[in-house]
């Protein structure tokens, strides 16, 4: 009974931990994204971003490897971009650019593992993003990716996405009140609609982590050529992430598991590279998208990852560059909450996640329907008995309507993710 009580304790504990990790990059990245949300005009974003072209696709690289390293962030940010008008490529070029090509990622890389996966994971990143590119222009028409637009658009149905009206400069947004509040009650929207699936996705990598290296070990095949164990190592590593990972900064420890397991170059890549088709992920891509287009976006984006994996192992391995040294051990892998830079942020993280659900409840009231906060003066209203009731959506005032029963003090019916589901089914 202790056993099970101390494998229970590490789990929450290595949870914990790593959710201390990058607790504050997933604040910065859903603040980014309600800000793009709230401030960014539709015009600007379709002339920087729509079409395949080269161009649209490097500014948004750019844009992503500027952006917050999470991937929860990144999917967030990059369905706003697409409901504004980007092409399918550029939202996901930056969800790969958010991912794999942020310094911070290559840093904790260096630490844990070393320098040479740091390089892989810049090299590697652009790499998916030239394969993802071709191989939506030849497998995902114009008419699936208006479908997937338009699924993207109706998944807010669930709750208002709070566009700031007023003509204003970015100085005057920065000192409006009313501007802030179009970001802070979007910032809340995305935490309600996606609070679940990260929960479970930290829980999962915690406990995972205390199956132990022979688990893992199991997995990959050690008597073999090296070219069959590459191949095998590149196609297990992803499933392995799928099952098991956060974020692309969290599941660094992980990978430095593998590593220290035995698991090949080739596969730790390709291991991290699937930070963007984890289940919880896939259940909120297919809650933006559908499923006919989230199931083919995952499936390209499988195979990217395992072709990138090869290339940058080929490319690797042929000019000496991966490591043939000592691999770190399970000592190595996970730290502990120590004075740092990573404890100032994450404190800062903190302030900023209060300040802005503070702002939702100095300004907003509660959805009847949906329970979404909503800003008082932007909201929907209709007049109930004597009472003025709120709404995030055109869809919540008229499912209150269409129950003449229904009370302005009545209990929420529903959460904004189940919400969500209903109307994008």
């Amino acid at each position: 009974m202790s056993d099970v009580l101390d494998v229970a304790w590490m789990g929450l504990k290595d949870s914990f931990l790593m959710a201390y990790e990058v607790w504050w990059a997933l604040v910065i990245g859903f603040a980014i994204s309600a800000i793009v949300q709230a401030w960014v005009p539709r015009e600007r974003i379709e002339a920087a971003l729509a079409g395949t072209g080269v161009r649209p696709i490097a500014k948004a690289t750019g844009l992503g490897a500027a952006s917050s390293s999470c991937s929860y962030a990144a999917i967030a940010i990059a369905k706003s971009l697409f409901q504004k008008g980007a092409s399918a490529s550029s939202a996901l070029a930056f969800q790969f650019a958010s991912t794999n090509l942020v310094w911070e990622l290559g840093l904790v890389l260096w630490v844990l593992i070393g320098w040479q996966f740091a390089l892989a994971e810049y090299v590697g990143g652009i790499i998916m993003i030239v394969l993802m590119a071709v191989a939506l222009r030849l497998f995902v028409s114009r008419e699936q990716e208006d479908a997937a637009r338009a699924h993207a658009e109706a998944a807010d149905t669930g709750h208002q996405h709070h566009m700031a009206g007023e003509q204003l400069t970015w100085r005057e947004r920065m000192t409006s009140a009313s501007a802030w509040s179009d970001v802070a009650h979007n910032f809340r929207g995305d935490w309600q609609m996606l609070w679940k699936e990260i929960t479970i996705g930290f829980l999962l990598a915690g406990y995972v982590a205390q199956l132990g290296d022979g688990f893992f070990n199991a997995l990959f095949i050690t008597d073999a050529p090296a070219g069959v164990k590459t191949i095998e190592n590149v196609l297990v590593g992803p499933v392995i992430a799928i099952l098991s990972f956060v974020c692309s900064v969290g599941n660094v420890p992980l990978a430095a598991v593998l590593w220290s397991g035995g698991i090949s170059f080739a596969g730790v890549m390709a291991f991290i590279f699937a930070d963007l088709i984890v289940l919880p992920i896939i259940t909120i891509y297919r809650k933006y998208y559908g499923t006919a287009f989230a199931v083919r976006i995952v499936a390209l984006m499988f195979i990217t990852m395992v072709i990138a994996g090869l290339i940058v192992d080929g490319l690797f391995g042929a000019t000496g560059l991966i490591p043939a040294g000592a691999r770190p051990t399970r000592g190595d892998i996970f730290g502990s909450i120590s004075v740092n830079y990573k404890l100032v942020l994450n404190v800062l993280a903190v302030g900023v996640f209060g300040a802005l659900f503070w702002l939702t409840a100095r300004r907003g009231v509660t959805d009847p329907v949906c329970g979404m906060k909503v800003d008082r003066a932007k909201a929907l209203t209709i007049e109930r008995d004597g009472q003025t009731v709120f709404f995030c959506s055109e869809h919540c005032r008229h499912a209150f309507n269409a129950d003449p029963g229904s009370s302005p003090d009545a209990a929420p019916s529903c959460r904004h993710h189940e919400h969500a589901a209903e109307v994008t089914t």
